[in-house]
């Protein structure tokens, strides 16, 4: 599933322990941000995929409309990630 998910979707992920990447640049990421969230820009995702993959856990990726953690969220996948998209991050603040 790469589209938006229903906030079940995110609260199932959350309890599973999902580690939060924010997708979006480092700027945007320092201007506001979720308390625990990651943040690997969209253009470094394929290249962390590995590390990402370590992380053992499953991933929430967000971004500011939900658009690029969508692609986020198409790459990891194809790599064999546990992820789905969380749309905007304030959809996960708090997680």
């Amino acid at each position: 599933m790469l589209g938006m998910p229903d906030a079940d979707l995110l609260q199932s992920y959350k309890e599973k322990g999902a580690v939060v990447i924010d997708v979006r640049t480092k700027g945007e990421f320092q201007s506001g941000h979720g308390k625990n969230a990651k943040n690997i820009p969209l253009d470094q995702i394929a290249a962390q995929a590995g590390k990402i993959k370590t992380m053992n856990k499953p991933i929430i990726v967000c971004c500011r409309s939900g658009a690029r953690s969508g692609q986020a969220a198409g790459i990891l996948k194809s790599k064999g990630i546990d992820v789905v998209n969380g749309g905007p991050w304030q959809n996960v603040a708090n997680f």
